[in-house]
Order: structure tokens, then C-alpha cells, then sequence
């Protein structure tokens, strides 16, 4: 065989092969990450938030995908991603169920125009989006709730795409000194936030003051409309997602309810969790 045949033969069998060569995966600790794996987070942080920025500016955060979120990345930094994308609850002490990858949702609401007040500054949240069924039953349900008692909850967070809850996940590791399984406590991973299923959609609520709970748990637990959630959010199809002394490894999250249609209204049951 001569060496011109022999080459093209060999670029025949890698390219026919190339769909089966596995790509190496690369080896996490989830305790906390290597000196070497932190630097790398802090890179793909910094090249993406300016991207996630302007797809928020743009309104296309909802559709954000996978490889749209890869796109400002080299092979290595792509590779690095896909680590942190390929990790199972259950590595990292989490026990919750996988609600499968959401990738470019059609059919959404768009929620704007929510303003509050922050220390007597009048602020407006950011556009959300909800799947219609949970827009309308959270609509309703804030309907009942000025009704009893003259106040009502908005939206600080309804639905995020998996590839932006992959970004989520990895800007957040710096808050929880680069640990996997703490910040896995406060973030899900992608393919397991209920955020990522239009179905069961959760919602994260803020008041009309802004208390939204993320840095004083009792001072949201204290808000007479959180009051008002936990006798009648049933009645609308919405259980509080992470109630207290519930073992899945989620820290206890008061403003977190999920959409669950007919199902019991504040499960306290792990695997509905």
C-alpha cells in the first residue's frame, strides 16, 4: 500500500469511527474543587456573564440553549462545561428527581412591568416567564390573596431554561468556596430545577417590599402572605417545594413553590419533592 492510500484510508476510518469515540470526561471533586478547576470556573465565568447579560437585555434567556451557551468557549473550556452538566443529584447528596433537560420553551408568558419597592425605592423585577397554565393559576390565586387580605406576591424567578441553570450553578459555586455539593444545596443542577419544567413549574416569590427571603429566612416566614400560602396555595395547585426537616439535601425554602396541579396541597413527601 502506498503511502498516499495509506493516508486516505486512515482519514476514512478516524472520520467513520468519530462518532464513537467517547470524549474523556474530566474529574470533579465535589467536596470543593481543585486550585486548578477554580481558576477554570472563574474563566468561564467571566466569558459568560456578559453573554447571559445581553441574552437577558434581549429577552431570549427562556431559549438559551446548550450549545448557544457553549458558543463563546474553546474545546477545552466547552469540555470543562459538559463536566459539571453530566453530574447526577445523587453524587452530590441530593436527592430529588430528575425533571428532565429544557431547551428552547415555546408557548410562554411573558410577565413584565412587576415593580416594588426596595427601602422606599421603586424597582422593577426583570421579565419572567411562565408556562400558561401556572401564569393563570398564579394570577388566580393572587387575585384571592388581595382579596383576604390586601397584599399579593410577584414572580422574582419563574422559568429558566437547562443551559441557564447550568450558568447559575457554576457562577454560584464561588458563594459555597467552590463546593459542589454546598452549592448543590442552594442551586439544582441542571435537569433537576423545577424552574426547567414548564409542567410542574416552581416559582420563586418576592413581596411588595422586596422580602424574598434569600438572606433572612424568618423575616419571609414572618410576611402575612406567606401566612396565607401555606392554608390555601393548595387550593390553586401550588405545594411548597423544600419545607423544613424534609431529608433531599435542598436547603428550606419558604418563597419556592412548585406547580403540582392536583396533586395534595404541602407535600411533605421526599419523593415528591
Amino acid at each position: 500500500m502506498n503511502a498516499s492510500l495509506f493516508a486516505a484510508l486512515a482519514v476514512f476510518l478516524l472520520c467513520g469511527c468519530a462518532s464513537f469515540i467517547k470524549t474523556p470526561t474530566v474529574k470533579l471533586n465535589v467536596e470543593k474543587l481543585t486550585p486548578g478547576h477554580i481558576a477554570k470556573v472563574k474563566t468561564l465565568v467571566a466569558k459568560l456573564e456578559p453573554f447571559i447579560m445581553a441574552k437577558d437585555e434581549e429577552g431570549k434567556l427562556p431559549s438559551l440553549t446548550f450549545k448557544e451557551l457553549e458558543s463563546p468557549l474553546d474545546s477545552g473550556e466547552k469540555r470543562f462545561l459538559r463536566s459539571f452538566r453530566n453530574l447526577k443529584a445523587e453524587e452530590v447528596g441530593v436527592k430529588i428527581p430528575f425533571r428532565g433537560l429544557s431547551q428552547g420553551e415555546k408557548d410562554l408568558v411573558r410577565l413584565a412591568g412587576q415593580k416594588i419597592k426596595i427601602k422606599g425605592k421603586e424597582k422593577e423585577i426583570p421579565p419572567q416567564f411562565l408556562s400558561p397554565q401556572v401564569y393563570q393559576s398564579y394570577q388566580f390565586m393572587m387575585s384571592a390573596m388581595e382579596r383576604d387580605i390586601g397584599k399579593r406576591l410577584f414572580v422574582e424567578s419563574g422559568y429558566r431554561s437547562s443551559a441557564h441553570q447550568l450558568y447559575l450553578f457554576i457562577y454560584y459555586l464561588s458563594n459555597h468556596d467552590y463546593s459542589i455539593r454546598e452549592t448543590a444545596k442552594w442551586v439544582a443542577l441542571p435537569g433537576y430545577s423545577e424552574h426547567g419544567d414548564p409542567e410542574h413549574l416552581a416559582i420563586d416569590f418576592i413581596n411588595a417590599d422586596g422580602i424574598n427571603g434569600e438572606y433572612n429566612i424568618p423575616e419571609f416566614e414572618g410576611l402575612p402572605e406567606y401566612q396565607w400560602l401555606l392554608k390555601n396555595a393548595g387550593r390553586f395547585g401550588f405545594v411548597l417545594s423544600y419545607p423544613k426537616n424534609v431529608p433531599v439535601g435542598i436547603t428550606y425554602e419558604p418563597w419556592h413553590w412548585r406547580y403540582d396541579g392536583d396533586r395534595k396541597p404541602h407535600s411533605t413527601t421526599p419523593d415528591k419533592v
